[in-house]
């Protein structure tokens, strides 16, 4: 393992994560990404990106900036980094799954065609849901 990939989880996988260190392993280990590819998209320093990925317990909120560069180099909704990152200062906001914050970020990645035809899945699968309800 190079200095600058994520660990792989070992016996501290058992211990409950802070959202915000959840929210960037889950990203990481999606996308292949390095703490070091992650701080240059979203111009940090590597360390910044290592500490809140690898701290056990967030003491206070990161500055607006860390936060703002951590959704850049993630390609998350700076709103999902936001929310993780209070969570994990023990400030409990109520906010919308996390795995849809990830899928609507990913969904800024595909074609504008591929997205015409997510759309269309999705509201495929709306009105498929509304047929039943209304049986």
């Amino acid at each position: 393992m190079s200095e600058d990939s994520a660990p792989s989880p070992g016996p501290q996988a058992q211990q409950p994560a802070n959202a915000l260190r959840e929210l960037i392993r889950e990203r990481i280990d999606r996308t292949g990404w390095s703490y070091g590819e992650v701080a240059r998209r979203g111009g940090l320093p590597r360390s910044t990106v290592h500490h809140l990925a690898t701290v056990e317990r967030l003491v206070r909120m990161p500055q607006p900036a860390s936060l703002e560069g951590l959704a850049r180099g993630l390609e998350l909704p700076l709103d999902a980094v936001r929310r993780a990152a209070a969570e994990a200062c023990g400030i409990h906001v109520a906010a919308p799954d996390r795995e849809v914050d990830v899928l609507i970020a990913s969904l800024r990645q595909l074609s504008a065609e591929d997205r015409r035809h997510v759309a269309a899945l999705v509201e495929s699968l709306l009105d498929r849901g509304r047929g039943e309800a209304d049986t």
